[in-house]
């Protein structure tokens, strides 16, 4: 791989990475805040918007491109070693992909899911809110570490080569 497209890619990955921590942040630091201060079934029919809104062209380019960027990178670390930032590619590419784009399929996806399975006036609903709330949220605190950790290292690797 030519160093221009190395370069590239990753810092293609670098922002990705940022954006999406940020999107995380977000979340972790005040929406999941507001919605809990909602009536159960109120918050509850946020989040499940939320959830509907966020399934876009442009949210799931830079969530899938970044994570798709970050493997990529990861593997052509491992390949060109000790060229292209080496560990620190792939440890953000690592990061990245188990941290937030796995996460979110292994943890999110399914408790969104379920959310969406709920009538929110039932009390069944206000019931799994209360758990839904503390347990997504914190889980929502490692994807944003790790998407943020993606950032730093990616742009490590950039600079240390």
């Amino acid at each position: 791989m030519t160093d221009g497209l190395f370069v590239t890619l990753t810092l293609l990955a670098a922002l990705g990475s940022g954006l999406i921590a940020g999107v995380f942040f977000a979340f972790s630091t005040f929406v999941m805040a507001a919605f809990a201060r909602l009536p159960a079934a109120t918050g509850a029919v946020a989040m499940r918007s939320v959830n509907r809104t966020v399934l876009n062209p442009l949210f799931l380019s830079v969530f899938g491109g970044t994570a798709l960027l970050s493997a990529v990178l990861a593997v052509l670390s491992v390949v060109s070693w000790p060229d292209h930032g080496g560990g620190w590619s792939l440890a953000a590419g690592v990061s990245y992909v188990a941290g937030s784009f796995v996460l979110t399929a292994v943890v999110h996806v399914p408790r969104n899911e379920a959310l969406g399975r709920i009538d929110p006036d039932s009390g069944e609903a206000a019931a799994f809110w209360a758990r839904y709330v503390p347990v997504w949220t914190a889980w929502n605190h490692v994807r944003t570490l790790a998407s943020l950790a993606a950032c730093a290292l990616f742009v490590v690797a950039l600079v240390t080569r």
